[in-house]
């Protein structure tokens, strides 16, 4: 596993001290791992958009091609 560090202003960190039975470390991987995932699913409806955009171009030309003929 990597590690990363972080900074973060002392106000929060004494707020963090408050409650020493939240796993910070742990609450901070859960939310980057979640935000990664959401990004890859994003990417890949993006990538299948722009493939279903290709095509209904195509099939729009195709279409004002017929029409002109």
């Amino acid at each position: 596993m990597v590690s990363i560090t972080l900074s973060i202003p002392e106000e929060v960190h004494k707020l963090m001290r408050k409650f020493p039975e939240v796993n910070w470390s742990g609450l901070v991987r859960a939310c980057i791992t979640e935000r990664a995932k959401i990004l890859a699913i994003k990417e890949e409806m993006q990538r299948q958009f722009g493939k279903e955009k290709e095509f209904n171009e195509w099939a729009v030309n195709l279409v004002r091609e017929g029409r002109k003929n």
